[in-house]
């Protein structure tokens, strides 16, 4: 059976994308894995050997546009007045995956929130096609409840953001729920058939079984989990020695891993905050500080003054990229310092590191109320205009990784990540059962 996979351009979605493919593989499926150029280029790596022969990429090519280069044809530090124009360019690429369809012809397509085109195009060609949502059922089935029952208290008390991210959050969700009526009116003006009756999420039942339930009812379509959709750790022992080295030199669980994802960029008053919580905190840590595609800044002069040398040997400063999977899995981890997007909280639960949440924007705050509730982080109170303090940073820090009072904490998420990574495939087997199913009917479509 053939599967044409086909991810939105952030890595935030390719990651757990290839990491199925990666389990359908194994399940003796064909993956044609499809994307942009330099999205393949920055994946290439990570399908080794093993899935050389069942994967396959194929390229996707956008419509050029002016203030678009090729190299821009990825979220992946890309310019924020860019986005927009991002998936533009994306939504113009519609003729490009029609004749990839009519060429390979795959038994199912499994698609992303965008394009809009993807299920529609399939299904002219008779070929089934299911989304995969690359975020929890929580955040979603949230959605759904704004969207359907405005002013109505969602059901679950824990999940409630503050008020500086309910804001936000609500004008994020007016935008989407508007662009997803126009979205409709469009599908029944031009009498396309419904989507599939169940959808693939990237989350398993016991992080959120209730959630998995509330989205099936509220959303009126079967929840399908397939996660958790977690990058393996690539032992490439030349690549990033220096710092794994430099943990292997730390005591267990004594180190903090600090990231703020691919896609979101620090104000210099917040990379202050964060700077003078980590120092406060005693703790050693290794923090990822990214800055967007084309700027040239130096790490250290958005550091405050005299921060490397008074942290000396207990910190460690990297630009860019770190290898998240290989921090976490390594036993002198102790504790994530994050933004809690869904594919750093998914890899810190199967790693059984515990959080220390600081969500910046979109559905992280969400998320991180989702794992303090669940016991395995603690969130770092911002003020009333949702600034963050340093002290704060730094007494959090301490309760996760060293204090007595954070010490259930620390032993729910190690045993909770234990029980995960034996589980293994057991999600995943339910779904290829349905999907084998969707296949079938495409076949007798076909014929």
């Amino acid at each position: 059976m053939n599967i044409l996979m086909l991810p939105f351009l952030a890595h935030g979605h390719i990651t757990p994308f290839l990491e199925l493919a990666k389990k359908l593989s194994r399940k003796n499926f064909h993956i044609y894995f499809c994307s942009t150029p330099i999205n393949l280029k920055s994946i290439k790596k990570r399908i080794t050997e093993m899935y050389s022969l069942s994967i396959e990429l194929v390229e996707i090519h956008l419509p050029s546009l002016p203030e678009l280069p090729p190299h821009y044809h990825t979220t992946n530090g890309l310019p924020f007045h860019l986005n927009s124009t991002l998936q533009k360019a994306f939504e113009m690429a519609s003729p490009n995956f029609s004749n990839i369809l009519k060429t390979l012809s795959p038994d199912l397509v499994i698609y992303d929130f965008l394009p809009s085109w993807a299920q529609p195009i399939a299904s002219t060609y008779n070929i089934s096609a299911v989304q995969l949502m690359t975020s929890g059922a929580m955040i979603v089935s949230f959605c759904h409840h704004m969207i359907k029952h405005p002013g109505v208290e969602f059901p679950f008390p824990a999940i409630q953001l503050q008020e500086f991210h309910d804001k936000r959050f609500r004008r994020t969700i007016e935008k989407f729920s508007k662009a997803s009526k126009e979205k409709q009116v469009t599908a029944v003006n031009n009498d396309q058939p419904p989507p599939c009756n169940f959808e693939l999420f990237n989350t398993f039942r016991e992080l959120e079984g209730k959630y998995i339930d509330y989205q099936s009812v509220i959303g009126e379509k079967r929840v399908v989990p397939v996660g958790p959709l977690v990058q393996g750790v690539v032992d490439d022992e030349n690549e990033h020695s220096e710092i794994i080295q430099w943990l292997d030199n730390k005591g267990e669980s004594s180190t903090v891993f600090v990231s703020f994802g691919s896609e979101y960029f620090m104000s210099k008053e917040e990379i202050e905050e964060i700077a003078h919580g980590l120092e406060l905190s005693n703790v050693n840590f290794i923090w990822v500080v990214r800055f967007p595609m084309g700027e040239k800044v130096e790490v250290e002069e958005t550091l405050p003054k005299g921060f490397i040398d008074r942290v000396g040997e207990r910190g460690l400063v990297v630009e860019g990229w770190a290898p998240q999977a290989r921090i976490l899995a390594h036993s002198s981890t102790g504790g994530f310092v994050s933004h809690c997007g869904w594919n750093s909280t998914l890899e810190s639960l199967f790693y059984g590191v515990p959080i220390v949440a600081i969500p910046m924007n979109l559905e992280q705050p969400l998320n991180a109320k989702l794992v303090e509730e669940f016991g395995v982080a603690v969130e770092v109170n911002r003020d009333i205009n949702g600034r963050l303090n340093r002290e704060e940073i730094a007494q959090v820090i301490r309760k996760v990784v060293v204090e007595k009072s954070g010490e259930d904490i620390r032993i729910k998420a190690k045993n909770f990540g234990e029980k995960t990574r034996m589980k293994g495939d057991e999600e995943i087997d339910k779904a290829v059962e349905v999907l084998l199913q969707l296949c079938k009917e495409s076949k007798l479509l076909q014929n």
